[in-house]
């Protein structure tokens, strides 16, 4: 039984944790942190310094400006931590590198498996078709209430090509500024924002006469919150380090 501390338990992704957990018998939310405090059938407190119940693993689904004391709590007990909060800053980035050599954390754009699953075929679709010419070029849809544009999913499938192609793409958000020819070395990444539209990302390889598409659409949070207890139970008995959600995948296959 994987014990977890849910911090941001009352928000949205929290709450939806808290529900898939209930019917899981290998997992359990032991205690949960959140700056607003909510009945949530489990011990919840307002600064993550009080909670004083053990627990195997902490999921984290809250906000950046809390990383620094989590990860102290964290290192101070020993708690791996899979981190599923966004917008870090570069020096919140390096902050997590150096705790990472004393607690284990595991860190993802994005929790779902599918989308981690289309990270690994990707770095090997673009050492097929960009030698070969083909142009790379991904469009992702989000609802209207979206702030940020493009997604950081958007970014880690942009990220996951280039890295694969040693850093050979310039990307290009916004050609409407000038009047020329794609370059060969643009990777153009494109937000759409309206309605209700569920969070979908396509990457295109477009090539001679050719078409490849690979599309993931995100129906529900649901996806994220599986991501994050599969993550949670992997991660409760690692030893300090970097991991991320292909870890996950690699020990489920």
């Amino acid at each position: 039984m994987t014990r977890i501390i849910m911090n941001g338990c009352c928000g949205r992704m929290g709450r939806v944790i808290s529900d898939l957990v209930k019917n899981d018998k290998d997992a359990e939310i032991v205690a949960g942190v959140d700056i607003v405090y909510a009945d949530m059938g489990y011990p919840v407190f307002t600064d993550i310094n009080l909670c004083d119940v053990e627990a195997d693993v902490i999921i984290d689904f809250s906000n950046p400006a809390g990383l620094e004391n989590l990860l102290q709590f964290a290192e101070k007990k020993s708690i791996p931590v899979v981190l599923c909060s966004t917008g870090f800053s570069a020096e919140q980035l390096d902050y997590i590198r150096e705790k990472s050599k004393t607690v284990a954390i595991l860190k993802s754009a994005n929790m779902s498996l599918g989308i981690n699953a289309i990270i690994k075929l990707l770095k090997d679709a673009s050492n097929v078709f960009v030698p070969a010419g083909y142009d790379v070029e991904i469009v992702e849809q989000h609802h209207n209430q979206k702030l940020d544009a493009p997604s950081g999913t958007a970014i880690a499938l942009a990220d996951a090509i280039n890295e694969a192609r040693n850093g050979e793409f310039t990307y290009v958000y916004d050609r409407s500024s000038v009047r020329q020819k794609r370059d060969k070395k643009e990777l153009g990444i494109s937000a759409v924002r309206a309605g209700n539209i569920p969070g979908t990302h396509e990457v295109f390889f477009a090539g001679p006469d050719e078409l490849i598409e690979i599309k993931h659409i995100a129906y529900s949070r649901s996806i994220f919150g599986n991501g994050a207890i599969n993550a949670a139970k992997y991660l409760a008995d690692k030893k300090p380090g970097m991991y991320d959600m292909s870890d996950v995948i690699a020990a489920m296959v």
